[in-house]
């Protein structure tokens, strides 16, 4: 069996070494092609290097094709794999610090409030040219694997504008799945779920042991458990009052809803420093630092450490491996996916990108219908899917205004900044990351314009409720361990 797989922004190193060893752990694909492509010829040299040891020392013949000419590595490929972050670090700190001087305190900031919303500007304007190579060079019925943020508004734009057959995909479901069963009691093989709702706000609607409906279970299982009762307050407090569990982590759920990091002086009582993605502040900018700080240091002894191997053991809980088992083998695989809804949850528009479970084998990628979501998690879905559609139709078209619209629409942004505020924020934002937003360049002229030479609004120096200090190489190097964890599995990509 052989086609190729393309592997955009492959200078991430936790998503492309772990994502190639699950895809030739399948025993059908040991004579696959493969190629990476990236910006940075110093992190595509380096992953390279890596992964192509890994190959090797698994007695296998493939030859990584590595360049920084996209065009070449999508040439003929059946498979692509989206991994990239438009603008890397540098744009990714304007993201968090921005909004900070406006009281906007992000965890994250990649999915949605202002820093999700931006991150969806900058990676829709380079989408929709990566779409038009695959339009034009991949072979002719390929899928593109989305694995970038903000998930939902980027694979909304590949499906709508990029003319490109897109899946997104994401490993909260399977992480939240874990936790039921941790809270339940039970080995995570026991617990049989339904997830449905949309990307970072999925809702566990079934939970099952042994045939038994648990759903109404969870919350005094999860207030009864010693460390997800101290780490989850805001996920607990959710499914408190909506009545049921949502994947993702704490830290991220807390930036997507107006209640929880409004007022400064409230943040540290819904959020756990024991881990950055519990709810610190600009948490995943200060991990992804470190991490990519850590790896461009550490890399020579990461090659002296043993390959990894290439069973089916070793293979990772990411569904991309899975999904392409199931196109080429016919094995059946059920996961959970990101798709164009077209009337899979009736109570969300059909035009949204939803997550809900789906089946694949040689027939395709089907999703079953869900129909009705609970109406209260429905209404927060709903809330979101108006902030990514105007996301998405001002990233696709150039248009300010709807970007003002989406971000005072935010839930987070709304409801701690007026609209003269959310205004200069975001001329504020155009005039930062002028480099990764072509189709603003008007706006931005304007917005330039108008922070030189009017009034402008008292901005705060406020570094947040719960900012931590970025470590030092030599801090980091205490605990290497832990650093070399953090660099495999914080960097998303560097494109």
């Amino acid at each position: 069996m052989s086609f190729k797989i393309a592997f955009i922004g492959a200078g991430s190193i936790g998503f492309t070494r772990g994502l190639l060893r699950d895809i030739l752990s399948v025993p059908e694909f040991k004579g696959i092609e493969i190629a990476f492509t990236d910006i940075s010829q110093k992190n595509l040299d380096m992953v390279t290097q890596l992964c192509q040891r890994d190959i090797d020392e698994n007695g296998l013949s493939i030859q990584i094709e590595a360049t920084t000419n996209r065009r070449e590595a999508l040439k003929d490929a059946k498979y692509i794999f989206n991994v990239v972050r438009i603008g890397g670090l540098e744009a990714f700190k304007h993201d968090i610090e921005i909004p900070l001087k406006y009281g906007v305190d992000q965890c994250v900031g990649d999915t949605l409030c202002a820093g999700g919303i931006m991150y969806g500007q900058r990676g829709i304007a380079e989408m929709l040219e990566i779409c038009k190579d695959i339009r034009e060079v991949a072979y002719e019925q390929c899928l593109l694997l989305n694995y970038a943020n903000p998930m939902a508004i980027m694979t909304w734009a590949c499906n709508t504008y990029g003319g490109v057959h897109t899946i997104g995909l994401c490993h909260g479901v399977q992480n939240g799945h874990k936790q039921i069963a941790e809270a339940l009691g039970r080995e995570k093989e026991e617990v049989d779920i339904i997830c449905a709702g949309i990307n970072h706000q999925t809702w566990y609607i079934q939970v099952q042991t042994d045939g038994e409906d648990r759903t109404a279970d969870l919350l005094e299982a999860f207030e009864q458990h010693p460390e997800y009762s101290q780490e989850e307050k805001v996920r607990i407090d959710m499914l408190r009052r909506f009545g049921y569990f949502s994947t993702e982590s704490n830290g991220h759920l807390s930036e997507y809803l107006p209640w929880y990091r409004k007022r400064p002086e409230e943040i540290n009582e819904w959020i756990d420093l024991s881990t950055w993605i519990n709810g610190e502040t600009g948490g995943y900018l200060r991990v992804c630092t470190e991490g990519r700080h850590w790896f461009e240091t550490d890399f020579p002894n990461w090659l002296k450490e043993p390959a990894f191997e290439y069973k089916e053991d070793n293979r990772g809980q990411e569904h991309g491996s899975y999904i392409l088992e199931g196109l080429e083998t016919g094995r059946t695989y059920r996961g959970h996916f990101n798709y164009i809804n077209q009337g899979v949850i009736a109570n969300l528009p059909d035009d949204a990108v939803i997550e809900a479970p789906g089946y694949v084998d040689r027939n395709g990628i089907n999703m079953p219908l869900v129909g009705d979501l609970p109406l209260g998690p429905a209404a927060v879905c709903n809330a979101s899917i108006s902030v990514q559609r105007l996301a998405v139709e001002a990233a696709v078209h150039g248009d300010d205004y709807l970007l003002r619209q989406a971000m005072m629409m935010d839930p987070l942004v709304g409801a701690v900044c007026n609209p003269k505020e959310i205004w200069q924020m975001v001329d504020e934002f155009l005039v930062a990351q002028e480099q990764w937003l072509p189709q603003y360049k008007i706006a931005t002229a304007a917005a330039k314009d108008r922070l030189q030479n009017e009034e402008l609004i008292p901005t705060k120096d406020y570094q947040g409720a719960a900012r931590l200090h970025v470590k030092t190489v030599d801090e980091m190097a205490q605990n290497r361990e832990e650093a070399v964890k953090n660099a495999g599995e914080a960097d998303k990509g560097n494109f």
